[in-house]
């Protein structure tokens, strides 16, 4: 009875946390942890132990894949140079450094064991995120610090498992670089292969599941069919989650019905709030237990602070001299983008001026090449595909270098990218799972303990302040306004040739007022008013590229606007009135084109991330309205 009254305990202490950190303007993590440390050294409460593979196999890998789902797969695919090398690189470096250092501080930490501790405490935290949203910084900045704060979490497990094996099955005070190199390839590769095959398996199977609920109790399983299986294939379990995740956030949209995945986010969302929450209130707990340890291990508490308050500096020295230079690294990317894609436009010219000589050929030409006039039309359709295929990829190079240029780079992005790096989550969970044989295992956790909580503190407070002071690039309302105009563009295009579209204009109404299902006919031709009047307006969204951020509820109000009234049917007599069943079903067909289009300009990256969500959650929400009405 008493693991029940702890555990219903620790829920509702999680959600009052979550409630009142708004309020106090301090992060949920934090309250939380510090709230384990209060009640962790009452007199009454005795120490706590977690079984590190419980923190491995049951809490990290749905944690992961909740951050996965929820990761725009378009901005990610434009940061992958930056996240790579900070989630690969830095990560690395600063194991290998933390770890060296460690080791010649506390000679009887072996030098594997001591890298392992530098793996953990190299990833950062995605607490940084939600606060230098709030501050308002401009998009790429939220971007680079989501995709690191996924994918670091990743790389860093993988190192520390590699690490940790390899303390484990040597006599050695050394690790073989060979062998800890060849542990990463073969983890990433086996975990590649195995998340991406359980993530396209597993949309395909919820695909034909109708039952909301059910599907989500599927989704549950989704990070544990990746990671179980590339555990036992020598791969990381947990990369595979991160890529199953990934696979889902790109498939989903086109793939599952919308109130499957309106009712999976929400309580996917429900499940990371409780897994993190009890991270840092499990890790508070323990921090009575970890502290007493430290002081009978004759090392003393003294010590163990110096220890870690020079591990917390250096992580930030670390990041900051890693920082540098790959800022000076991304603005050369941009300008070679620039030189490639002047070179790209140059082409698909040549292609359509060769496509237009082509065009007057006659037989007699034909007859001296050789050529039959089918011959000669295939080749020409193959060309076709070719500039179609030339003209998809420069659209989205334009929309990339647009982006890049809407939103540089420069030391003041710089400052705030540095000093997010906090630690947090998954520092503290990754300490939990170092085998009990490892070494003054006691100070290895205290040191884990201090460094997340102290750059929680330090760091997570002073955030907002930096950000004020450097005064980086914000978001921009009238940008927003603008791109916010461009996707009603989008789909007012793609609705204008729907079969509801085509009715009103050849004036079929509505059923009479005074009917029942009028709000229903009203909210299905919502789908289409305001979009098809822009669309008539003759621009042409993919002209020009994205050219700003917004935040997901700005992009709500953007989309919200197909959703007033449509308009009065044009032409016509009081005659050929359709049903609300008609106009329901034609609704449902307007939108699933128009979410098409969405879909469209998302691979071509022609919009934001946030703005795309917000007219996603439009549309579904009308569809499950329609759906379910039906």
């Amino acid at each position: 009875m008493e693991p029940l009254v702890m555990a219903v305990a620790a829920l509702l202490i999680i959600a009052a946390c979550h409630q009142l950190a708004p309020r106090v303007g301090v992060a949920s993590p934090l309250i939380l942890l510090s709230l384990g440390i209060g009640i962790g050294f009452l007199p009454w409460v005795g120490a706590i132990e977690i079984d590190p593979g419980i923190i491995l196999d049951a809490v990290l890998p749905p944690l992961l894949f909740g951050a996965a789902v929820s990761m725009p797969v378009m901005d990610f695919r434009r940061e992958l140079r930056s996240v790579a090398v900070l989630a690969g690189g830095l990560v690395v470096l600063s194991a290998l450094v933390l770890g060296a250092v460690i080791h010649a501080l506390v000679p009887a930490i072996s030098l594997p064991w001591a890298i392992a501790v530098g793996a953990v405490l190299s990833p950062t935290d995605a607490v940084a995120v939600s606060i230098a949203r709030g501050s308002g910084v401009s998009h790429r900045i939220i971007t680079i610090l989501e995709g690191e704060g996924l994918f670091n979490d990743a790389t860093a497990l993988v190192l520390l498992a590699s690490a940790t094996s390899a303390a484990l099955m040597t006599d050695a005070h050394a690790l073989s670089p060979a062998s800890l190199a060849w542990d990463l390839v073969v983890a990433l590769v086996v975990a590649l292969a195995v998340g991406w095959a359980v993530g396209e398996l597993t949309v395909r199977v919820r695909r034909r599941i109708t039952d909301p609920a059910a599907d989500t109790v599927v989704s549950f399983t989704v990070p544990f069919l990746a990671s179980l299986p590339a555990g036992q294939l020598g791969g990381s379990g947990l990369v595979a989650a991160v890529v199953a995740g990934l696979v889902v956030s790109y498939r989903g949209p086109r793939l599952l019905a919308p109130a499957s995945r309106s009712a999976a986010d929400k309580n996917w969302r429900t499940v990371e709030l409780i897994l993190e929450g009890a991270v840092f209130l499990v890790m508070g707990l323990q921090a009575y237990g970890i502290v007493h340890e430290v002081q009978a291990q004759g090392l003393g508490l003294g010590p163990a602070i110096r220890i870690a308050l020079l591990a917390g500096a250096l992580t930030v020295a670390l990041r900051a001299g890693f920082v540098a230079p790959l800022l000076v690294w991304l603005r050369w990317v941009r300008r070679h983008r620039r030189r490639r894609l002047e070179a790209g436009q140059e082409r698909v010219r040549q292609i359509e001026s060769r496509l237009a000589l082509a065009c007057r050929v006659d037989d007699e030409v034909l007859a001296s090449r050789n050529l039959s006039r089918r011959d000669w039309e295939r080749a020409l359709a193959r060309w076709h595909r070719r500039l179609e295929s030339g003209q998809r990829r420069q659209r989205r190079a334009r929309s990339d270098m647009a982006y890049f240029l809407a939103a540089t780079l420069g030391p003041r992005e710089g400052a705030v990218i540095v000093w997010a790096g906090m630690r947090g989550a998954v520092t503290l969970a990754a300490s939990q799972t170092l085998p009990l044989s490892a070494p003054m295992r006691p100070l290895l956790l205290f040191l884990a303990l201090l460094v997340a909580g102290g750059s929680l503190v330090i760091q997570g407070l002073s955030l907002p302040l930096l950000i004020r002071l450097a005064r980086p690039q914000m978001s921009s309302g009238s940008q927003d306004a603008e791109e916010r105009e461009r996707l009603m563009a989008v789909l007012g295009g793609a609705v204008k040739d729907t079969a509801l579209a085509q009715c009103l204009s050849e004036g079929a109404r509505p059923p009479g007022p005074g009917a029942r299902p009028d709000a229903l006919a009203a909210r299905a031709l919502s789908a289409v008013g305001p979009a098809l009047s822009h669309g008539e307006e003759g621009q042409d969204p993919r002209s020009s590229a994205p050219a700003g951020d917004e935040e997901p509820g700005g992009s709500a109000d953007g989309a919200a606007r197909a959703g007033s009234p449509g308009p009065a049917p044009r032409g016509g007599g009081p005659g050929d009135r359709l049903s609300a069943e008609q106009v329901r079903d034609l609704g449902i067909e307007a939108i699933r084109i128009q979410r098409e289009a969405l879909l469209d300009a998302r691979d071509e990256g022609l919009f934001t991330a946030a703005t795309l969500q917000g007219a996603m959650q439009r549309l579904d929400a009308e569809e499950i309205m329609l759906s379910t009405r039906g």
